[in-house]
């Protein structure tokens, strides 16, 4: 049998610690410490050197001259043609103000798409959206005209029926 003053003993002298840390934050400044991890899932590949070496296949009949290094090769970046669609922005402005607030609001929005694609040089969407800010900004207009004759129609009706009633006398 056990006797309790052994598991005293053992809960009551915890084992010594160091005073020094065992583990310590490694410097992300240094280089890793121990051999290079192997290319594998998720390890970074060397980076290339100024000049690439290229094998020859195998089983090419002749003599192999090994590894052929080959210069870099130049990348011209040509700049992108702005197109001139017209992107009829006043003209959306207007109707959106003066107009028809909701589809000159997409008549402006459509002529913003048409200003960003004329910039990148893509001319088919530039078009699209230029014909399209076109037609919103003419629906617009025309509601907007349409409004104003109904509304002047209206107040004239209105009138006119205020002029021709008699006063009745009680």
């Amino acid at each position: 049998m056990m006797s309790h003053s052994n598991n005293n003993k053992i809960e009551d002298d915890p084992p010594p610690y160091s005073e020094y840390q065992l583990h310590e934050e490694p410097d992300p400044l240094k280089p890793p410490l121990g051999p290079p991890s192997p290319m594998g899932y998720g390890a970074v590949p060397p980076l290339p050197s100024q000049y690439q070496p290229y094998y020859s296949s195998p089983g090419v009949i002749g003599p192999n001259p090994g590894a052929v290094f080959h210069p870099p090769q130049a990348v011209y970046i040509t700049p992108v043609q702005p197109t001139d669609v017209p992107d009829y922005l006043f003209y959306s402005i207007f109707t959106m103000f003066c107009c028809c607030i909701p589809l000159g609001i997409v008549a402006f929005v459509y002529s913003m798409l048409t200003r960003a694609a004329n910039y990148a040089g893509d001319s088919t969407s530039a078009q699209r959206n230029s014909r399209r800010a076109l037609l919103f900004a003419n629906s617009a207009l025309v509601l907007g005209i349409a409004a104003l004759i109904v509304v002047s129609l209206l107040r004239v009706n209105a009138s006119r029926q205020t002029v021709y009633q008699l006063p009745h006398d009680p």
